[in-house]
């Protein structure tokens, strides 16, 4: 049996997981034992982006070999590519047939946005030099569908969909995080396909989850049971970040694994809320946003959400690590920590759990905040 393929927007199917290359990008053999053990797990899609160092460069030649030796999807591989806002469209032509010769390809599948992050990010795509970038590429035959990548906010990424521009996108989804969820119902229901960034390592470390959720979550494993849970959803297809070939096994073992939740799943799913609730008490953070806007333009719902992970879940150096990637990180992530609240009550009558905000706020401040770590890239 062919391993199971999901719709994706306009263009080719593809499978349950989707390779990512950002940490394969160190040399030849790494890139090509991982693309291969891909291939083998039944994976046909592959996202990468020039800002992920050699990557592209090294997919090309790792697909061109594999090739050479007959191995290769079922259905042909699938790939996702990525340019970054803003540029002009003649420097983003320019970029374009770069990323095609270093690809080896004539053309690729899917062109992604690479942080369609603020609102001049999707001026750009939908009216300006991008969008004459974007009709160019298509009318060449460089590119099959468009679509985006986005860290931004729930109202940009909404804007985004509604456009009717974009053909797919690519959310921060996650079984921790699931503020995003509609949005991924939107663009479902509206035939986009969704891709979900990163749930492993940005939905909670759950590679290297604590005692505390691996207990929560048993017999299943935490990261088992993040993926079921998007599958479940209807999700198209989630990354997966390979260092080595390793780390594909459950992959393989999931790739058909895209139905409704069993109930040893939904049961666990549930514990791992009770265990929010139960240590969290009265200061738990239900996540509902009416705190906001703030007029300091705190982030609250997200240090909250951080601060339930740390406590409720001892999720204790994944929150330190985002908490303190604030400021440090552009349009990427929130630009303001818990040291901009000024204690003026205004989100105190908004909190329909009467939640002392500010004294939260200064609490997670002194529990998480610490030297940063490096970023992977950008």
């Amino acid at each position: 049996m062919n391993p199971q393929r999901n719709s994706f927007g306009i263009g080719p199917k593809v499978s349950l997981f989707t390779l990512g290359t950002m940490r394969a990008n160190e040399s030849i053999e790494q890139m090509y034992s991982v693309v291969k053990e891909a291939c083998l797990a039944g994976i046909n899609h592959v996202e990468t982006a020039p800002a992920y160092g050699l990557a592209e460069s090294l997919l090309g030649e790792a697909i061109t070999m594999l090739d050479s030796e007959g191995i290769s999807p079922f259905d042909k591989w699938v790939i996702t590519s990525k340019i970054l806002p803003g540029v002009s469209s003649k420097n983003g032509k320019r970029q374009l047939l770069a990323m095609l010769k270093r690809l080896r390809v004539s053309k690729i599948h899917n062109l992604a946005i690479h942080g369609l992050n603020i609102p001049e990010h999707l001026s750009w795509a939908l009216n300006g030099e991008g969008s004459e970038l974007l009709k160019w590429a298509k009318s060449q035959g460089l590119i099959g569908q468009i679509g985006f990548s986005s860290h931004g906010s729930f109202s940009l990424i909404e804007e985004a969909i509604d456009s009717k521009k974009f053909d797919f996108c690519s959310l921060h989804l996650h079984l921790l995080d699931q503020t995003r969820m509609p949005l991924a119902k939107i663009a479902l229901k509206a035939g986009m396909g969704v891709m979900a960034i990163s749930p492993a390592d940005k939905g909670g470390h759950l590679h290297t989850p604590s005692q505390t959720l691996i207990k929560v979550c048993s017999p299943i494993e935490p990261l088992e049971l993040a993926y079921r849970f998007l599958l479940s959803q209807g999700i198209s297809t989630l990354t997966l970040g390979a260092y080595r070939p390793e780390d594909l096994s459950l992959a393989r073992r999931l790739v058909n694994e895209n139905k409704s939740l069993s109930q040893a799943e939904q049961t666990a799913i549930n514990r791992v809320t009770k265990s929010l609730k139960d240590r969290l008490r009265e200061t738990f953070c239900g996540q509902c946003t009416k705190c906001l806007p703030c007029p300091k333009a705190v982030p609250i719902p997200t240090i909250l959400r951080l601060r339930n992970l740390a406590i409720g879940l001892d999720l204790k150096t994944f929150s330190k690590e985002r908490y303190n990637l604030i400021g440090k990180a552009g349009h990427w992530w929130e630009k303001n920590d818990a040291r901009a609240c000024e204690n003026c009550g205004e989100c105190l009558p908004k909190c329909p759990n009467k939640l002392n905000i500010p004294k939260l706020l200064e609490e997670t401040h002194i529990q998480l905040v610490d030297n940063p770590r490096r970023r992977l890239w950008g």
